[in-house]
């Protein structure tokens, strides 16, 4: 990249430059010799050169190549958003399948492109509504779905060939699939036809949010039947049934390294089950990964590029992949909402604008923000909106749709892409050396490095180290003058009344017949997903399909705080 004698002249040029300016500012400021890190905690120089790459051996073939190939750091599509601009999705859903039926339909008409099913957290964790365990619980942090009537309740009228429908269903992977999929055929539309996405990502939440319902070695098992599924019936150019999760981490607290690795080592976890079962892996289409965005900008940006390229490396190197789609992670981005505050709100909207900003810079296929009233409860159709068009302004106004990873090149973006591979690489094969990841989450090693990071951030912003605005500098008393929405409180009875009615409608001699096969299915170990789809067309619940998978498997008990 540069001759020895240039670089020698950079060298004796930086060397005058730190000694004539570190004395200048030494005099200007006394001993003030302020430390800079990433929020991660990896330091930052004052200034980078070629000097930060040449001493990496850094070579632009192997490190950057071109968009679209092989090492895939620049991004996945030579064209990037010259092509078309990201989609635009918003996480939400509350109350009742026809409350948020009444949101999805006003997010469609002020732009966006996905529908992306917030679950409440009975269904998640596999409850019915009318469950004792679920008392006002039901539809609050999201809807409630009990049956495939809830499902089609959500989505009437709403044009399932247009739109991507996904849902972070973790636990109940196969089960969300089926209800989709069984959707679609009683309206009159194959599979082939519709946009499915399902999270489908069980580990990470023995590591972050904690809604798992079985150990963790079936739960794989069971994500997994779901994706042999997809690629034996040549489904992933129009399903993805996993997003490979680190999002989650971050928000529990681990920094940008722990996300990376941890990510990676669970992806691995599925991907050896997923090959063990004779898959080839070039049959698994668009591998989807979903990180947060970082409030550290150009540890963000970074965190995306350095991913994108170890995940290449990873697939060409441990599973032999050539396909481009296989090599090539599409990234489905987020904002690090836990950064949100409830003090000073309207402040949330410049964080937001920030996050879209590095999501775009970074290449991420798919971009979403939280909204400025998160830390506040339910967002409102007027912050939603508002997100919405957030990101419309910096796709069609800003012109950094116009060139393909517009950074590239940048000394400090490319050795902060470096040192963030380098360092996630080294913890993931600690990971490894534990037994991989359903190991380390067992013995708890996963959870304690996240707890340990949190509470050092705890620390820094309580000790004043690291500025949040408005919660340790620049606040001030003012009453929240943003609108808080509230579920209505007839929540919980309206879906238990709607659960008695379809359990007294459906024929039940068949919910019976078929939650008896899911049951002797789970048992022999085979694939679950048509099992699965035979019971929720008969109408079985979510919570009757996993008391059945209960009896069989178990439910995860963790052995407390390491």
């Amino acid at each position: 990249m540069y001759d020895k004698d240039e670089l020698d002249r950079i060298k004796r040029m930086q060397k005058d430059w730190e000694a004539t300016t570190l004395k200048q500012e030494l005099e200007k400021n006394g001993e003030w010799k302020p430390e800079f890190k990433t929020l991660s905690g990896i330091p930052v120089k004052r200034v980078y050169t070629p000097l930060d790459l040449v001493e990496r051996g850094w070579n632009y073939t192997e490190k950057l190549g071109f968009p679209g190939q092989y090492p895939m750091t620049r991004g996945r599509s030579p064209t990037m958003y010259r092509g078309s601009i990201w989609p635009m999705w918003i996480y939400g859903g509350f109350g009742t399948a026809e409350d948020a039926n009444k949101r999805y339909k006003f997010l469609i008409e002020q732009g966006t492109q996905e529908i992306a099913v917030a679950l409440d957290l009975p269904t998640q964790i596999g409850y019915d509504s009318d469950n004792p365990l679920c008392r006002g619980e039901v539809g609050r942090i999201g809807v409630a779905i009990d049956s495939l009537a809830d499902v089609e309740a959500a989505f009437d009228g709403i044009p399932l060939e247009d739109i991507l429908i996904f849902t972070t269903a973790n636990a109940i992977g196969p089960i969300f699939y089926a209800l989709f999929t069984t959707m679609g055929e009683h309206r009159g539309i194959p599979v082939e036809k519709m946009h499915l996405n399902i999270q489908n990502e069980i580990l990470k939440e023995y590591v972050a949010r904690g809604t798992y319902i079985f150990p963790p070695k079936p739960s794989v098992k069971f994500s997994v039947d779901l994706v042999e599924y997809v690629c034996r019936n040549n489904l992933s150019d129009n399903v993805y049934p996993y997003w490979f999760c680190g999002y989650h981490m971050k928000e529990a607290g681990a920094t940008t390294v722990q996300e990376m690795a941890f990510t990676m080592a669970d992806a691995v976890a599925y991907l050896d089950e997923l090959v063990s079962r004779g898959v080839d892996i070039n049959t698994f289409h668009d591998p989807e990964v979903n990180l947060a965005t970082s409030i550290d900008f150009f540890e963000a940006i970074c965190e995306f590029r350095a991913f994108r390229r170890w995940w290449a490396k990873v697939m060409k190197e441990r599973y032999n992949a050539t396909n481009p789609q296989t090599l090539g992670v599409y990234f489905r981005g987020g904002s690090h909402s836990s950064n949100y505050t409830a003090q000073q709100p309207l402040n949330n909207i410049v964080r937001g604008a920030l996050s879209v900003l590095a999501q775009a810079l970074a290449g991420e296929q798919t971009i979403n923000t939280g909204a400025m009233d998160e830390a506040l409860g339910i967002p409102t159709e007027e912050s939603h909106q508002l997100v919405l068009r957030t990101q419309q302004i910096v796709a069609y106004e800003s012109g950094i749709i116009n060139t393909v990873d517009p950074l590239a090149g940048s000394y400090f973006v490319e050795a902060l892409t470096d040192e963030l591979e380098e360092r996630a690489t080294e913890l993931f094969n600690k990971v490894q050396e534990t037994g991989g990841a359903v190991a380390a989450i067992e013995s708890g090693f996963m959870q304690s490095q996240i707890l340990e990071s949190a509470y050092q951030f705890l620390k820094q912003v309580e000790s004043g180290g690291r500025i949040v605005v408005g919660i340790n500098r620049f606040q001030v008393k003012e009453p929240t003058t943003v609108k808080i929405m509230k579920v209505d409180e007839t929540v919980e009875e309206r879906q238990i009344n709607k659960l008695n009615k379809l359990r007294k409608g459906r024929d039940n001699d068949k919910v019976r017949t078929t939650l008896k096969e899911l049951k002797g299915a789970a048992i022999e170990g085979v694939n679950l997903v048509a099992p699965c789809m035979a019971a929720v067309k008969a109408y079985a619940t979510i919570g009757e399909m996993c008391d059945v998978l209960r009896e069989v498997w178990g439910e995860y008990k963790p052995k407390g705080l390491w």
